[in-house]
């Protein structure tokens, strides 16, 4: 398992409990896929959602959101964890 942060823009902006939603829906949708959504952040004006997710590869985190509500990364990348 790899850990990965993809980055999603929502044109025009969003609200914290849509994503909220969206959270919980990967988090039902995640485990056929060996993947483990494991925190997000948001910032609502300027639209950026930055998923931190445990998967196998980004093909699988990109999986779990297309299947949970369509709102694939528009970007992903492989980080390392520090502290």
């Amino acid at each position: 398992m790899s850990l990965f942060m993809d980055v999603h823009t929502i044109e025009g902006g969003l609200a914290a409990g849509d994503v909220a939603g969206a959270h919980q829906a990967d988090l039902a949708a995640q485990a056929p896929h060996g993947v483990n959504y494991l925190r997000y952040w948001v910032d609502e004006s300027a639209g950026k959602i930055f998923c931190l997710v445990d998967a196998p590869d980004a093909e699988a985190a990109n999986t779990v959101h297309r299947e949970a509500h369509g709102l694939v990364a528009d970007e992903i990348y492989p980080v390392l964890e520090g502290s």
